[in-house]
């Protein structure tokens, strides 16, 4: 327990950051086995209701997408690896590849549309970092998601026309248990699409996890270097120039009217002193020296006392994380607690910071009026992109006329 824990006494109770249940928050992009909340059908009923007959159209829809399917496979995938010794053989073939993501494109839309299936795209191919129609042909010859659909269009022409052969005669002859058959024959058709038409594994979406985190990242720093050179050309630079002519005016008036330019030179002390001033503040926005100097807790306390709330800052944490991720914490505390000053109207508020297992969480809390939203126009949003870049969770709990709690979430990785 760090020093400043003394300064937080206990608010009756009310708010206790260990109570939120942190490691129960689920991020949207993580919901479900495939990246979706559950998608599993109604109950079966006797009588025939709308996702009945969807089933039914899927499964009357199997023979003639099937056909098509093997047909494609074997007049093109089979040519075109037959002739694979040949110049036009391993092009084709990856061509027809190509064409194979396509179609499991369109039976991943079938499977939405009539089965209610929720499933991911896979990741496209890299064309942009392909060197040239060579790298391309090789990309597309080893893509599992292609080949994976390829072997679910062979093994699809004979379920087709079971499929199909069923749920037509049964309309007819076993009308009255179709629905429990069609729920049958739909829910194999589920198992097939999720096993041979959905992203390759975990792996695959890691990597547009961290692709779209990329860009995020590169857009951060892109804003974060804007806002320095602003800040740098309107502030620091303006007064040191003023500075400069200030004192080439005090130059020359030092022989002809020494008080004027003894004037001069008292003005341009002063302007220097708000430049170093500016400069100071500009440097703490960038990387305060007292989060290096002395670690998290000590930069807390200094963002709190700069507060126009009342805040009692808690850090719960035997040793520091590694620096980006302290640096993260910090500025992610700092731009909550500037939310609190400008737009809470709140009375008093609070920080709490502690470790649990791997992961490093921030709870910001205040007794405000409320109604903060990731949308809401007070940067929520772009510290959410911040912490998602690095595998962290932000979630904002603010109904209308208060408190407002905000818990973030950050890996914790070991101080180099």
């Amino acid at each position: 327990m760090t020093a400043s824990q003394s300064t937080a006494s206990a608010r009756g109770g009310a708010h206790d950051p260990r109570r939120t249940a942190v490691g129960e928050s689920v991020s949207p992009r993580r919901a479900g086995a495939g990246g979706y909340d559950d998608d599993r059908p109604p109950p079966v009923h006797f009588a025939y209701d709308p996702w009945t007959w969807q089933e039914i159209a899927h499964l009357l829809a199997n023979l003639p997408v099937s056909l098509f399917g093997f047909t494609y496979v074997m007049s093109v995938i089979v040519t075109g690896a037959a002739m694979s010794v040949t110049v036009i053989g391993l092009p084709l073939l990856a061509l027809g590849l190509a064409g194979a993501r396509l179609i499991g494109r369109f039976e991943r839309g079938r499977a939405r549309l009539l089965l209610g299936l929720r499933i991911d795209e896979p990741s496209p191919l890299p064309v942009q970092r392909a060197g040239g129609p060579l790298s391309w042909m090789w990309l597309a010859l080893k893509d599992p998601v292609a080949w994976r659909t390829v072997l679910y269009d062979v093994i699809r022409l004979p379920w087709g026309i079971l499929t199909f052969t069923v749920a037509l005669t049964s309309m007819f002859v076993l009308w009255p248990v179709l629905p429990y058959l069609a729920r049958g024959l739909a829910n194999a058709d589920r198992a097939m699409v999720r096993a041979l038409l959905s992203p390759s594994d975990e792996l695959e979406r890691r990597i547009a996890e961290l692709e779209s985190d990329r860009g995020v990242v590169v857009d951060t720093a892109a804003a974060d270097l804007r806002r320095i050179e602003r800040d740098l050309h309107d502030g620091a630079q303006a007064r040191l120039v003023n500075l400069a002519m200030g004192l080439g005016l005090a130059k020359e008036k030092l022989l002809e009217d020494p008080d004027a330019a003894s004037a001069m030179v008292e003005e341009a002390h002063g302007e220097v002193k708000l430049a170093l001033q500016e400069l100071r503040d500009l440097a703490r926005g960038i990387h305060p020296a007292v989060l290096t100097d002395r670690g998290l807790d000590a930069a807390l306390s200094s963002v709190a006392s700069r507060c126009t709330v009342p805040v009692k800052v808690t850090a719960d944490l035997e040793s520091r994380p590694a620096a980006a991720i302290e640096g993260i914490a910090y500025f992610t505390v700092s731009e909550l607690l500037q939310n609190v000053s400008k737009h809470s109207r709140a009375r008093s508020a609070s920080v709490d910071v502690w470790r649990t297992d791997d992961r490093l969480l921030i709870q910001v809390w205040d007794d405000g009026q409320g109604g903060a939203r990731l949308d809401g126009g007070s940067g929520m949003r772009g510290l959410a992109d911040r912490l998602g870049a690095v595998d962290g969770l932000f979630v904002v709990d603010s109904p209308v006329g208060g408190p407002t709690t905000v818990t973030a979430e950050l890996p914790w990785r070991e101080r180099g």
